[in-house]
């Protein structure tokens, strides 16, 4: 009885020891690789500063196209957030603005509201972008 165990894993080392074939190792001609030539970063994309006109009254006698309405948001979604501030959204509204190719803002209102789906209070800036020929 001793013996057929002994005999099975015999059997059974033997059986593992020839499922490992080796195979005869062929060597590649080796390729170098030219390196490629490394293409600098394009710099990040800024937007360009954009003055905030708060009056209509100081545009007077200055040229300028008016490029579309602009607004920023700010947003607390819950009451446990820290509050919207309404120069985070006044300074969206320039960057807004500013991909729109303009170099001023002239400013409509800013105001906090609640009742927004997604934010228990919104800060919203609504505007004019517009392209000024300062002089």
């Amino acid at each position: 009885m001793r013996a057929l165990p002994l005999c099975l894993s015999a059997l059974l080392l033997a059986g593992c020891s020839l499922t490992q074939h080796t195979q005869p190792t062929t060597t590649a001609p080796v390729v170098k690789e030219e390196p490629k030539p490394v293409k600098p970063k394009p710099a990040p994309v800024r937007p360009a500063p954009v003055k905030l006109y708060k009056d209509a009254e100081a545009l007077v006698g200055t040229p300028f196209r008016d490029l579309g309405e602009v607004s920023g948001e700010s947003c607390q979604s819950d009451q446990n957030d820290t509050p919207p501030s309404l120069a985070a959204a006044r300074k969206r509204m320039l960057t807004r603005a500013s991909y729109m190719k303009a170099n001023a803002v002239l400013l409509h209102q800013c105001e906090i509201v609640g009742g927004v789906p997604g934010c228990y209070q919104q800060a919203i800036c609504q505007g004019s972008a517009l392209n000024v020929t300062f002089k």
